[in-house]
């Protein structure tokens, strides 16, 4: 058995790992949004001020992704569990398109954080805040979008998709880590065992299993058709942004082609593309500190 699960106990060696100051917890705590339909939406929300910024995880991720990031900008903000992620409610048919998402994430942005500066997402959040600013357009002022454009598909996400579609189960939690380790060779054992803390649940059995619902790649596709996942027709959602946009690609990472940079300036000639040297898809958790600098910098 591991000892007992707490998520807020682990900030310090958020902080320590990067080398960041600690001088004792952050004011931090978990609230749920209610939806129309009955389902709830769970948030981290950092500091007691309005929130600054919104930050919106990736697929079969959840808001913890984000601490060393928040620790370092240092500002009220508020990190969201997707649908069927992290302490959020599941969807009863298990589909998480990125614009269904967006409706969902637009509650709760509405509720915590209608006036803030930026909203930041990754990987499926960053298709999802796509559609947040294309669709609730005043809930997004300036946008950063983490290595993902709507070019990205099935061949591209390969790696991430091998990950997803492994066991449900494991004999224990050394297991879990070590199938961790293996698909995130950029990141350190202990940052990783904390993500598998964050992002797992020991069962009565002393069997782990992950915190998400395990959709199926082709269940993000809009139409919900079965076929491998196609975000192709959301680039009319980047045409239809008003907001500047940050566009932050891992140096290390596949997931975004030279042509789908190509294709984004073609419709956003004002978007910012930066590289991120030495990080791959998980630019939060590979280069936390310097994806904190290139945020302040784009918030201004």
């Amino acid at each position: 058995m591991t000892t007992a699960y707490d998520e807020f106990s682990m900030f310090r060696d958020n902080a320590e790992e990067v080398g960041l100051p600690y001088d004792g917890p952050p004011a931090v705590r978990r609230v749920g949004v209610p939806l129309p339909d009955g389902r709830s939406l769970s948030a981290l929300v950092w500091g007691d001020g309005d929130p600054d910024i919104v930050l919106l995880h990736g697929g079969a991720q959840n808001a913890h992704t984000w601490d060393t990031v928040a620790l370092a900008l240092g500002r009220p903000l508020v990190a969201i569990d997707l649908p069927g992620h992290g302490h959020s409610d599941w969807r009863e048919d298990h589909r998480y398109s990125p614009r269904s998402n967006a409706d969902d994430v637009a509650v709760a942005v509405e509720q915590l954080a209608p006036a803030a500066r930026l909203v930041v997402g990754m990987s499926l959040g960053g298709m999802t805040s796509i559609c947040l600013a294309s669709n609730h357009p005043k809930l997004v002022q300036k946008l950063a979008i983490v290595d993902v454009t709507p070019g990205t598909d099935h061949a591209k996400a390969e790696p991430i998709i091998a990950f997803i579609d492994g066991p449900e189960r494991f004999e224990n939690f050394d297991e879990i880590l070590q199938r961790t380790i293996q698909f995130n060779p950029t990141r350190s054992e202990s940052s990783l065992r904390r993500g598998v803390l964050h992002n797992a649940a020991e069962q009565p059995d002393g069997s782990w299993s992950w915190r998400y619902d395990r959709f199926r790649p082709e269940s993000l596709n809009e139409d919900g058709a079965d076929r491998p996942v196609d975000f192709g027709n959301m680039w009319e959602d980047v045409s239809a942004i008003t907001a500047p946009i940050l566009l932050l690609r891992g140096g290390l990472s596949g997931v975004v082609g030279d042509e789908d940079v190509e294709e984004f300036k073609r419709r956003q000639p004002t978007a910012q593309v930066v590289v991120v040297d030495g990080a791959g898809h998980s630019i939060q958790g590979d280069k936390p500190l310097e994806l904190a600098r290139l945020l302040e910098e784009f918030l201004g």
